[in-house]
């Protein structure tokens, strides 16, 4: 009996089969086609089993002979590898240009019976402490599955074996690859949230430890949070668009609700990032407040040094000008002039005496009230 197909709107044989592709690892060296290209992996599946095709032609043959859905992975391919699957399958060229360029944000668009998805799979890097974002591009048709990868993540691989470990959810066809990649890119969101939690834990310790570095970690792991937020925000909208045709290309009722739990996934992941982004903005500005009380403490330090230098300065301008009173006087009557008035005075020493001590007494009163000493 044919079954409705519910990403083309139309009917399938009972013949006709999934396929999915097989993603190389960076330890694994990407194995190549002889039409040129790294060719990750090419399968046709019938009934949720698999058959090797042998090369990337008979593929195409095997999938045109309605032998089974043909899937094929593709790891950042040139222009004519996807030349050539797009001719096979009727690839729209707008979507094959979006795939050899990339950069796109997460989407999901509708060519005839063909969906382009655009995922922005995520993995953090420990070593560095940055959540690098990848992007991966699957072209889903009636009988055929083409996963174009331009980063390291996700493994499709453990997507692809996991699947040839439940044929009977293979056999569902190109809409069982289309959910699989999806859970598997939603579920590595979760050790990227992981880790980006202990990198805010770091940071909150950096802050009350007042670190001098910690802005320039606080703003930069807000970047990698604000990327991550625009990797799976849209994600929201590309599962409204999915849920829209349930019910008009009759899709099957266990696959509705595999998607909508990871839709659940996808909607938590991102609270988990808006939080993250919330407690970051909190923190710049906690930082600033700290920043700043250390400038006024600073500042305060200095002003009593500045304080405390001006009262010993004041202290000694006292005593030295109380010295040089007494200085002074001696000074003018030891030039020995003849016309000098009380030069030959009888009570000229002891005069000059009371004098220099009376000056000295007053400037040390003044000193004194004046609070300098």
């Amino acid at each position: 009996m044919a079954r409705f197909d519910w990403l083309t709107g139309r009917r399938r044989a009972p013949s006709e089969a999934p396929r999915r592709r097989r993603p190389e690892t960076e330890s694994e060296p990407p194995r190549t086609d002889p039409s040129g290209g790294p060719l990750i992996d090419s399968a046709v599946y019938a009934d949720g089993r698999r058959i090797e095709p042998g090369s990337l032609e008979r593929t195409y043959e095997m999938v045109r002979e309605g032998r089974g859905m043909g899937w094929i992975g593709l790891y950042r391919p040139e222009r004519q590898v996807i030349d050539s699957i797009a001719a096979e399958f009727g690839l729209h060229e707008l979507a094959v240009e979006d795939a050899l360029e990339a950069h796109q944000r997460p989407k999901l668009e509708r060519y005839g019976e063909t969906l382009f998805v655009v995922l922005r799979p995520a993995r953090y890097v420990d070593t560095q402490e940055v959540v690098d974002i990848g992007e991966l591009h699957v072209f889903v048709g009636p009988d055929f599955v083409v996963t174009i990868r331009h980063s390291e993540a996700p493994d499709l691989r453990a997507v692809r074996r996991r699947l040839e470990s439940a044929p009977e959810l293979l056999s569902l066809g190109p809409e069982a690859v289309l959910y699989a990649i999806m859970d598997r890119i939603v579920d590595d969101y979760t050790p990227v949230l992981r880790g980006v939690s202990n990198d805010i834990d770091e940071i909150e310790i950096q802050v009350f430890e007042e670190d001098v570095e910690v802005s320039r970690r606080i703003y930069q792991l807000g970047r990698e949070v604000i990327e991550f937020h625009r990797a799976v925000e849209p994600l929201i909208d590309l599962f409204a668009s999915l849920r829209s045709g349930f019910e008009k290309y009759r899709v099957d009722l266990e696959m509705q609700r595999l998607l909508r739990d990871v839709e659940d996934h996808a909607v938590r992941a991102i609270e988990r990032i808006e939080a993250f982004r919330e407690l970051l903005n909190n923190m710049l500005t906690v930082n600033a407040a700290v920043v700043s009380q250390r400038q006024n403490a600073e500042m305060q330090r200095l002003t009593e040094s500045s304080l405390v230098q001006n009262e010993e300065v004041k202290k000694i301008s006292s005593w030295a000008a109380i010295v040089f009173a007494p200085t002074l006087v001696g000074t003018v009557y030891g030039m020995n002039f003849d016309d000098m008035p009380e030069l030959h005075w009888a009570w000229g020493y002891p005069f000059s005496l009371v004098l220099m001590a009376a000056v000295s007494i007053t400037l040390y009163a003044v000193f004194k009230w004046r609070r300098w000493l």
